[in-house]
């Protein structure tokens, strides 16, 4: 229960931070955005019709066309990050002045709230419907890989708005979405971003004690063989937090400053000591 309130408080978070960023940064300087809100913005303009009405039916309409394509859980957090997101758009929809006025700014900052709002429902486990929905029917009937068909659908409905918005405002979007997206990326991963260090060495047993005893983190021993003289080698293989890094670095520097370290970006870890 006490993860299922978590859960939905980011989404009521995140779904708020969203519309925020819609109607007091992007509607008030005539940007769009991409997916399914690119839609109800794009409908906004022309017909003056509530983003967060549309928003709901066309995502009502997409839940029940692809609900056999999540399950259970995702389902629910899902649904819940479309009626909060779209209760919020329409309770926010005219409540107070534009933020700024100045379009590179509000792309900035509407790119960055949009990206946190979304990241927050995504950490939840669910989704705040639209791209991700269609991205799985295309996925599914046509073997499009997920990121693709969000992309080529965010594009072509940023595309579609520039006969709306005109060509400079659709470039100010394609910044807000790219912002987002970085966004997005910063709050899902990289608010525990590990980095995976391969170290090969001829005091492996030395190294390892040392990041054993002093860091207290784990490390696997690998055993192998070096291509061209055939020689046995261990090798470590080590996940740290991004902050102890440099310790590591300066760890394995003096144990052995000949020794062979290759640094890899982890987006996320899972099992003992890291994230369930």
């Amino acid at each position: 229960m006490k993860e299922h309130a978590k859960n939905i408080l980011l989404i009521i978070a995140g779904a708020f931070i969203f519309a925020a960023g819609i109607n007091y940064l992007a509607i008030p300087n005539k940007l769009s955005e991409g997916g399914v809100i690119g839609i109800t913005i794009v409908t906004y303009y022309y017909w003056g019709w509530s983003p967060g009405v549309t928003n709901f039916i066309i995502n009502a309409i997409l839940i029940v066309t692809g609900y056999r394509l999540l399950d259970k859980r995702s389902m629910l957090y899902t649904i819940l990050g479309i009626l909060f997101c779209s209760l919020f758009l329409y309770l926010t929809e005219n409540t107070l002045t534009p933020v700024t006025t100045n379009p590179l700014l509000a792309a900035i900052f509407a790119g960055l709230l949009v990206g946190i709002g979304i990241g927050l429902v995504f950490l939840s486990g669910g989704t705040t419907g639209g791209s991700a929905i269609v991205a799985r029917l295309f996925n599914k009937y046509f073997g499009w890989t997920l990121g693709n068909a969000m992309l080529i659908f965010d594009i072509v409905v940023i595309v579609s708005s520039s006969f709306i918005i005109g060509i400079e405002k659709t470039m100010y979007t394609f910044i807000a979405v790219y912002i987002g997206a970085r966004a997005v990326d910063y709050i899902v991963d990289g608010l525990n971003t590990k980095r995976a260090i391969t170290i090969i060495s001829a005091h492996t047993e030395a190294i390892a004690a040392k990041i054993t005893g002093e860091m207290k983190r784990g490390a696997t021993v690998l055993h192998g063989h070096g291509a061209f003289t055939g020689a046995p080698k261990e090798v470590l293989y080590v996940v740290i937090g991004k902050q102890e890094l440099m310790r590591l670095k300066s760890l394995v520097q003096e144990t052995d400053p000949e020794a062979f370290v290759v640094i890899h970006e982890v987006h996320e870890v899972l099992g003992r000591g890291f994230s369930k």
